[in-house]
């Protein structure tokens, strides 16, 4: 059947945790939710060829990856593994390398039937988040080449507005399966929850961290005669959420162009904005960040390149040369 790793009846189904209560603790002083997805996107090049990739995320933080070739789960921090059993474990290593191994082979069988046209991508992300003083809240949604496709909600799998008559027929098929629905209400409503307040215990430090963002200013390639691509660098924040804009006094400049918040090698962020001006009109802006670990005092880079801080220390030290060389005279005198 379609999904057959999914028939595992109880590999993965315990009760109801304690600790997924206890979780919320860590996010509850924000007030925000929290959660862990699991990505799989499996590119199919013809009726022979596909690839797919599949990582774990708990919020903003990659924590998993699978691994294709030899066919494991990568544990890509210390403390990836929560709280879970090793014998837990490996029943997750063995239900997943089961279910990668037939989801290509279960699609293509149904390609003709459902009018797959090669090449296309099937992209599904699936989990769990948990909201201060709510229940734990599931969730499965599935995309067919880019776009909305079918999702899995309370006791059935259901089309997506808008996805047409394939997506129908799909979810028509994956409903006869009252086994792999079970397994997957359990494995998104108790399982997941459970393993989400082990790894949200564990990895506290890095959820709770809080790293002060660098920025500095630059020239993009030039858009066209008299005109300036005016480009502010944040890089080295955690954690991900931020806000970058340019600035012409306390006015948001339109046109402002934010690209897409992107990973470093220590697990901080780097973003760039951009913002496209007529040469004269480039003095006087700044580039304003915000973020949690400033504290609510704003970063602000002037087109210069100099911190606003840095601009008012030279005036100080500016204005102070000048009154000593005209009062020190004076001063002088008056002995």
């Amino acid at each position: 059947p379609l999904l057959l790793p999914l028939l595992f009846k109880g590999i993965l189904c315990p009760g109801p945790s304690p600790e997924a209560g206890h979780v919320l603790g860590l996010h509850q002083l924000a007030g925000e939710p929290l959660s862990f997805r699991m990505i799989q996107i499996s590119s199919f090049a013809n009726h022979s060829w596909v690839n797919t990739q599949g990582s774990g995320w708990l919020g903003e933080v990659q924590t998993h990856r699978w691994d294709s070739v030899l066919g494991t789960i990568v544990y890509q921090l210390p403390w990836s593994r929560g709280n879970f059993s090793k014998e837990e474990l490996e029943n997750i290593h063995v239900l997943l390398q089961l279910y990668f191994n037939r989801f290509p082979p279960e699609v293509r069988a149904y390609s003709s039937q459902f009018q797959l046209e090669y090449p296309f991508v099937i992209q599904i992300s699936s989990g769990c988040t948990m909201h201060p003083g709510k229940a734990p809240e599931a969730f499965l949604n599935g995309a067919y080449q880019g776009s909305d496709f079918l999702s899995f909600q309370g006791y059935s799998w259901k089309p997506s507005p808008g996805a047409g008559s394939r997506a129908q027929n799909v979810c028509k098929l994956l409903n006869r399966y009252r086994v792999i629905k079970e397994i997957v209400k359990n494995l998104l409503g108790n399982t997941c929850p459970r393993f989400l307040a082990g790894i949200a215990a564990a990895g506290k430090s890095e959820l709770e961290r809080q790293v002060k963002p660098e920025a500095w200013v630059s020239k993009g390639t030039s858009p066209g005669p008299g005109r300036l691509l005016l480009v502010c660098h944040v890089s080295g924040f955690h954690p991900k959420p931020v806000w970058v804009r340019w600035m012409r006094g306390e006015q948001v400049q339109p046109g402002t162009q934010q690209g897409e918040v992107l990973p470093n090698a220590d697990r901080t962020w780097y973003l760039r904005v951009t913002l496209d001006v007529a040469a004269r009109e480039a003095t006087g802006l700044t580039c304003r960040v915000k973020h949690s670990s400033l504290g609510g005092h704003d970063l602000v880079i002037h087109w210069d390149g100099y911190p606003v801080l840095l601009i008012l220390i030279c005036l100080a030290i500016m204005v102070t040369l000048v009154m000593l060389i005209v009062v020190g005279p004076w001063f002088q005198k008056q002995r």
